[in-house]
């Protein structure tokens, strides 16, 4: 267990923010730059669209390994191995010359950012302890995904204007330049035992890697081929024959990549629902505010992206008071309260959204309810999805919760793209108005079920319920009849023995 008494330095948390910032503002800040990309590298219509699919195959196919890989080989090498990977591989985007080389360089960045996600999370999880300190850098780090994702809409406009469309991708080069040295100051070598250090699944990484890239992969397709043809059912259907596999592959290693026994731990099954579900609607209804502000309202890209700053302000807010609370309400009662706080401001969408509405009625009024509801749940779900989990494992389930997300947001995003094709019957500004309507609708009635989900499955008494109580007490504990090693892999991690998870 690293002491963060000791290693802990004023760097840590800036490294591990950035590390959040740069992985949300990648996932965003290409997309109104795509237009320019495509005259300027001779990109076809449906082959422009592999520019954002290759990195979120990459980095939504590889999450599970970059988090273990940095319980297995350290965190400071994994965490100095994506930084790296992520600066090469923007640097080879920004002067890329086919379209080839830019679809790789983003395929490449995306496996970056699915080394570094997962790592900070950890780090968070293990360096600082239980109570203020960590509710506090768990807020931050959220709020920095936030404003990642918010600001890469702005940038991406800002740069496509200003410099042209290389710079979206150049302006990474200069932040890895300066976080990776940072990176290598600030977070310690990890000290292990001879024999401690676990083995990697092979036969895991890859059932799950391949697995999680057709899933994303046939998901990301829906809008271009729906989801009845067979180019979207076959690849489903082999992501489902694959990620079975690899259930049935963890129960039979010694070492798996994912140990499915951490789903048994309420909170940790909480957070990794709750995370799928509210990511399925808020990442679907970012994309259609986006749409509405650009084909409905005529912003044009800077426009749209500032009008997003408030969304950022509002997480702020949240997480503020999410990392205040958290230690009187605990995790899950924040989950509920953030999820259905989120939903009431998605669903305020679906009416104020009009062909002659403006940005005030239409727009700020909702963004900042649902902003200050999604920011409230970041705090209690990393608080969660670790919950309990022994040191050597934080990789792990920081991987899950990560994979989690990710998935979320392409099964929303396909599904609400269909939802929201099918209600455009109107035509013109007012079919798509309609459609986007219906989506909200279906999206916010998500965020609603996550808070169930996320109330129910939390207080359940399983493992992990049993093993932390409301006010983070370990109850007293009786020998277990089952092999040292097993002890090993379920023993909690003391630090988080006075938090709370209510």
């Amino acid at each position: 267990m690293v002491n963060s008494q000791t290693y802990a330095s004023r760097w840590l948390l800036p490294v591990l923010l950035t590390v959040q910032f740069l992985v949300s503002l990648d996932m965003s800040v290409v997309n109104v730059a795509l237009p320019d990309i495509g005259s300027g590298l001779g990109f076809g219509t449906e082959s422009l669209t592999w520019v954002v699919n290759a990195y979120a195959l990459a980095f939504g196919g590889l999450l599970m390994l970059g988090g273990r890989l940095a319980d297995v080989v350290g965190r400071r090498r994994v965490l100095a191995g994506g930084f790296a990977l992520f600066g090469l591989a923007s640097l080879a985007g920004g002067l890329a010359q086919a379209p080839g080389e830019l679809v790789a360089a983003r395929a490449a960045q995306g496996a970056g950012a699915a080394a570094l996600a997962p790592v900070a999370l950890t780090l968070i999880t293990v360096t600082y302890p239980a109570g203020a300190a960590r509710s506090r850098a768990l807020g931050l780090w959220g709020a920095a995904g936030a404003l990642g994702g918010a600001v890469g809409v702005l940038a991406g406009g800002l740069l496509t204007d200003w410099a042209g469309w290389r710079a979206v991708m150049l302006v990474n080069v200069p932040v890895v330049a300066l976080a990776l040295p940072l990176a290598r100051l600030a977070v310690p070598a990890e000290d292990r035992r001879p024999g401690a250090r676990p083995r990697l699944d092979l036969s895991g990484a890859l059932l799950v890697t391949a697995g999680t890239t057709l899933l994303v992969l046939g998901l990301v397709r829906t809008e271009t081929h729906g989801w009845a043809a067979w180019q979207t059912a076959g690849v489903l259907a082999a992501a489902a024959v694959l990620l079975a596999a690899f259930a049935v592959v963890e129960t039979r290693v010694s070492q798996p990549l994912l140990r499915l026994g951490l789903l048994t731990r309420g909170p940790v099954l909480a957070a990794n629902v709750f995370a799928l579900l509210m990511s399925a609607g808020q990442f679907a209804a970012f994309y259609f505010t986006s749409l509405y502000l650009q084909e409905v309202l005529s912003y044009g890209p800077t426009a749209t992206g500032c009008a997003f700053l408030p969304f950022c302000a509002g997480v702020v807010v949240g997480t503020a008071v999410s990392a205040r609370a958290i230690g009187r309400v605990g995790a899950g009662a924040l989950l509920v309260v953030g999820g259905l706080l989120g939903a009431v401001g998605i669903a305020w969408f679906a009416p104020a959204v009009a062909v002659d509405g403006g940005f005030l009625l239409s727009v700020l009024g909702p963004s900042a309810v649902a902003s200050v509801g999604i920011g409230v749940c970041f705090v209690p779900l990393g608080t969660a999805a670790t919950a309990g989990v022994a040191p050597e494992e934080t990789g792990m389930a920081s991987g899950l919760l990560n994979t989690s997300r990710q998935v979320g947001g392409a099964v929303g995003l396909g599904v609400l793209v269909t939802v929201a094709g099918a209600h455009d019957g109107a035509g013109g500004a007012q079919g798509l108005v309609d459609g986007y309507a219906a989506a909200y609708w279906v999206s916010a009635a998500l965020l609603v079920v996550a808070a169930l989900a996320a109330g129910a499955l939390h207080g359940r008494r399983t493992e992990g319920a049993l093993l932390l109580g409301r006010d983070g007490a370990l109850p007293a504990q009786t020998p277990s009849s089952e092999n040292s090693s097993k002890e090993s892999r379920e023993r909690v991690d003391p630090d988080v023995s006075r938090s709370t998870y209510g």
